[in-house]
C-alpha cells in the first residue's frame, strides 16, 4: 500500500526504546573524539564514519551489534559532551515528527573522565531540557543498568534519585545469554517497593526463559523487544494458530512489546522485515510498539520503521495511529498527561491527515 513518506514523518510518533548512545549524529562523533583525545576511530569521515557502524552492527549478532557502541560511549565522558548528545537527539526527533520520547542509557558507563552517576544523569537531564525548548516533544529518561556487571542496585537508587526531575524509569540492558534478569532481583524490588517503573530487556537474543522472569520475577511492566514470544505461538494447521500459556499472558494482560524491527534483524532475532514476527502479533493484537532501538547502528529512524512496515505488510496511517496510541498508552508518564497526549495530540494530529481511527 502506497503511504506518503512526508505523512509519516508529519504523523505525531511516540518512542518507548531508543538507546542515546546509539544515536549520536556521525560528525558530532568526529568532533568530540577530537575535542577529547580520543584516536580509536576508523575514520574521521563523518559520512564514512556512520557507514562503518552501521556495517558492524549488521552481524546478526547481539554481542557483536553492542560493539560498535565502543566509539560512542568513548566520546560521551565529559558534561559538556553528554548534553550536546543529548540536545541533538531531541533535535532529530522533532524532526522526525515524535512527540513523546522514552531515551536509555547507562550511566555505569560515562564516568571514565572522573563524572559521578549523578552528574552523568544531570548532564541528560540538562541537554533534552534545552532540545525540547518550545518544541513539541516531550522526553523522560530510562537508566539502564548493565547486565552482565554488580552495579544494578546503584544504577536503580540512581534512577529513584532524579525520578521527579525527567528519569521515568530503570531498565537493564547488554547480552542477555547467560546474564538472566533474575542475577538483579535486589535492584528490581528496590525499585518497586518505591512504587517506580521497570522495562527489561527481554525476549530480544534469547527466549521465552528471559521473558517469562522479567514478567514474573523482576516486575517488569514492558518487554525491551520480547520479539522471541513468537516462539510461543505456533500454527495450528488451519491457518489460525495456537499460543502457549506465556504468549497468552503477554496478549491477555496487554503486556507492551518495545518491538524494533531493523535492530531485531540486524542482531538476529528475526531473519529480514518480511519474517519479523511483528506482522503475526499485529494480526494476533499483541500490545505492539514500534522503535528504533539504535538510531546510528541500525541506520533508521522511527518514520523509516513505520514506512518499512508499509512497504512490507501494508500497514497504513491507521495501523499507524493505533501502534502509537498503543505506545502512549504503555508509556512511564502519569496517567493524566498520557490522556492529554492521546487525546490533544495524537488523535487530532492523525485526524487531519486522514487516518480514520
Amino acid at each position: 500500500m502506497d503511504i506518503d513518506p512526508q505523512n509519516v514523518i508529519r504523523a505525531p510518533k511516540v518512542l518507548l526504546h531508543d538507546h542515546l548512545d546509539g544515536g549520536v549524529r556521525p560528525q558530532t562523533i568526529v568532533d568530540l573524539a577530537r575535542e577529547g583525545g580520543y584516536d580509536g576511530l576508523p575514520t574521521t569521515n563523518a559520512e564514512e564514519l556512520r557507514q562503518v557502524i552501521s556495517r558492524g552492527a549488521n552481524r546478526n549478532d547481539l554481542v557483536l551489534y553492542l560493539e560498535t557502541f565502543a566509539h560512542t560511549v568513548a566520546v560521551m565522558q565529559t558534561r559538556e559532551a553528554l548534553e550536546r548528545v543529548a540536545v541533538e537527539c531531541a533535535e532529530d526527533l522533532v524532526a522526525d515528527g515524535v512527540v513523546y520520547a522514552e531515551i536509555r542509557f547507562a550511566p555505569e558507563l560515562h564516568i571514565e573522565k572522573g563524572l559521578s552517576l549523578d552528574e552523568v544523569v544531570e548532564a541528560v537531564l540538562a541537554g533534552f531540557a534545552r532540545g525540547t525548548e518550545g518544541t513539541g516533544l516531550t522526553v523522560r529518561v530510562l537508566c539502564s543498568a548493565m547486565r552482565q556487571q554488580a552495579s544494578s542496585l546503584e544504577i536503580a537508587e540512581l534512577a529513584l534519585r532524579h525520578r521527579d526531575h525527567g528519569v521515568c524509569g530503570f531498565d537493564i540492558a547488554g547480552p542477555e545469554a547467560g546474564h538472566p534478569p533474575s542475577r538483579h532481583l535486589d535492584a528490581f524490588s528496590r525499585v518497586m517497593r518505591d512504587d517506580f517503573h521497570i522495562t527489561i530487556h527481554a525476549g530480544e537474543a534469547f527466549g521465552l526463559p528471559s521473558i517469562a522472569e522479567a514478567l514474573h520475577v523482576c516486575g517488569a511492566e514492558r518487554l525491551g523487544h520480547g520479539v522471541r514470544i513468537i516462539d510461543d505461538i505456533h500454527p495450528d494447521g488451519e491457518g489460525g494458530f495456537t499460543m502457549g500459556r506465556l504468549a497468552s499472558f503477554v496478549r491477555d494482560r496487554r503486556v507492551p512489546l518495545e518491538l524494533c524491527p531493523t535492530s531485531n534483524v540486524h542482531v538476529g532475532a528475526a531473519p529480514s522485515i518480511a519474517e519479523h514476527p511483528i506482522g503475526l502479533l499485529t494480526r494476533l493484537r499483541f500490545r505492539v510498539t514500534v522503535n528504533t532501538d539504535n538510531r546510528l547502528m541500525s541506520d533508521t529512524s522511527l518514520s523509516r520503521e513505520f514506512l518499512q512496515l508499509a512497504a512490507t505488510f501494508g500497514w497504513d496511517l491507521d495501523d499507524m495511529r493505533w501502534a502509537t496510541i498503543n505506545a502512549m498508552k504503555s508509556a512511564f508518564l502519569p496517567f493524566d498527561e498520557r490522556l492529554h497526549l492521546i487525546n490533544r495530540v495524537i488523535k487530532p494530529g492523525y485526524s487531519m491527515l486522514g487516518a480514520d481511527g
